[in-house]
């Protein structure tokens, strides 16, 4: 019987074949950059560097109020810079104070007065733009808040002291109307803007399909706007809250105009001195490297921790709302 197997298969394999055939084509070729690609590139860099830009920032400012603020405290004693009671850097007769609780109170009740008075105004305000106003009522009263919020800080202190500060003067028969009230009114018109802006934005991104569930179980316009806008919005009412305490807090020069500027406990009455006042006003003529310059920058390491303090409180809440 004949043997018909002839063996392997004689010439090369198809993996030889391509093989053979990159090796002689050479190397493969690299990839060729577009400009849309090179454009994207470019974008996302831009955008990293200016977040480590802002975060650069913080971390600078928080460095430098340590470092600037700490000395201070140190030679005063914490309990004495935070809880005393008398702040007189300047006097000769006695031996100078240094205590800022009277400036932590007054900024924690004119910061709570002006958010108790500016956030059911601002509130209201946003929901009659985003749910309830005529569009062209809207524009209109949109367009006014808008300029409200362009308006210089010193020309709120400026109106404030020639229209207010007398009002309140003869309303209440006191010897001067520059007072906690006055810096509260004056604070709770400034932080307005803030609220009104952000609160309408946060309103206007509620799902349509939430408000007409409601009313299809039975609920009015209002009950809805109330039980149901509101609170798929909190997150955003409550960044406006943030905002506008942060606005109120850091408010300087429209504060010094109507307060009356004077280092007193806190009264609803009484002439007073919040901590950015505080600054404001003595560190033109505080000596450098002395004590009292010292004191003013620990004046502005409390202030920065006071806002921080705040905007981890209420993130904390917000987290807590949305996890609910």
């Amino acid at each position: 019987m004949e043997n018909t197997w002839s063996g392997p298969m004689s010439g090369p394999s198809s993996f030889e074949k391509e093989k053979t055939r990159r090796k002689d084509s050479g190397p493969a070729p690299k990839k060729v950059w577009n400009s849309r690609e090179a454009m994207e590139l470019f974008f996302h860099v831009l955008f990293l560097l200016c977040g480590v830009v802002a975060v650069a920032f913080v971390l600078f400012i928080s460095i430098y109020l340590i470092v600037s603020g700490l000395p201070a405290i140190r030679e005063i004693g914490l309990v004495k810079f935070l809880f005393g009671k008398t702040w007189a850097p300047t006097a000769t007769t006695v031996e100078p104070s240094y205590g800022i609780l009277p400036f932590i109170l007054t900024s924690v009740y004119g910061t709570a007065g002006a958010v108790l008075i500016g956030v059911p105004v601002g509130l209201m305000t946003a929901i009659f733009l985003a749910k309830v106003a005529p569009p062209r009522a809207a524009r209109a009263i949109r367009t006014a808040v808008e300029l409200l919020a362009g308006i210089p800080s010193v020309v709120y202190g400026l109106v404030g002291m020639i229209v207010l500060v007398p009002a309140i003067r003869k309303l209440f028969d006191l010897s001067s109307g520059a007072c906690l009230l006055a810096a509260i009114l004056v604070l709770a018109v400034m932080i307005l803007p803030s609220i009104i802006n952000v609160s309408e934005t946060a309103l206007r991104a509620v799902p349509r399909e939430y408000e007409e569930a409601s009313l299809a179980l039975g609920a009015t316009e209002i009950e809805t706007y109330f039980r149901v806008s509101l609170p798929a919005a909190s997150s955003g009412v409550a960044t406006a809250v943030v905002l506008g305490v942060g606005r109120a807090i850091g408010e300087a020069m429209a504060i010094i105009m109507v307060a009356g500027n004077v280092a007193n406990m806190p009264g609803l009455f009484t002439s007073v001195r919040f901590l950015t006042t505080a600054i404001a006003s003595e560190m033109s003529y505080a000596a450098y490297g002395s004590l009292q310059r010292n004191a003013l920058y620990s004046i502005g390491l409390v202030l920065f921790l006071f806002i921080m303090l705040i905007n981890v409180l209420l993130n904390v809440f917000i987290k807590n709302k949305k996890e609910d």
